[in-house]
């Protein structure tokens, strides 16, 4: 049985005075939708451990800093994936990070789960996610960022 926790990682990285978000997108069997790196906390792993597995397996990338922010929320259990989970889950909540990724680093995706990635700006990331607690999250990174770095 699936934990009802996961974690959504936004790969960022400065270039010039800007912040780019890395976001990939679903193969169209699994929804087709533009988000940042999501996935599942195994048992006995903690959160920031959580984030690094699914950051590397999903990009292949490492990041300099991974950073989990203060926000976290959550959104009902779709019944295609209710199988995976006890009997009782109704809901499952998402905790967020930024990880800060170097400027010459390029993702390397799985194509059994994403068919693209692209860096954005926040403006044109914010228009691509498809779920609207994923938007949430990312201005919640981006207000992060921008008052811990100024630019």
């Amino acid at each position: 049985m699936r934990q009802p926790i996961q974690v959504l990682v936004y790969p960022v990285r400065r270039i010039g005075d800007r912040w780019e978000y890395l976001l990939l997108h679903r193969i169209p069997s699994c929804g087709g939708f533009w988000q940042g790196v999501t996935g599942g906390v195994q048992q006995g792993e903690g959160l920031t451990e959580a984030a690094q597995r699914e950051l590397l397996e999903e990009t292949g990338l490492v990041p300099s800093l991974l950073e989990k922010i203060d926000y976290s929320y959550s959104f009902p259990l779709d019944e295609e994936w209710r199988h995976l989970y006890s009997s009782t889950v109704r809901e499952i909540i998402e905790y967020v990070f930024v990880a800060h990724i170097g400027v010459q680093q390029e993702p390397q995706i799985d194509p059994l789960e994403h068919d693209e990635w692209r860096w954005c700006r926040f403006e044109e990331a914010l228009e691509l996610l498809y779920w609207p607690g994923n938007r949430e999250a990312l201005k919640r990174c981006h207000q992060f960022l921008l008052s811990r770095f100024s630019l």
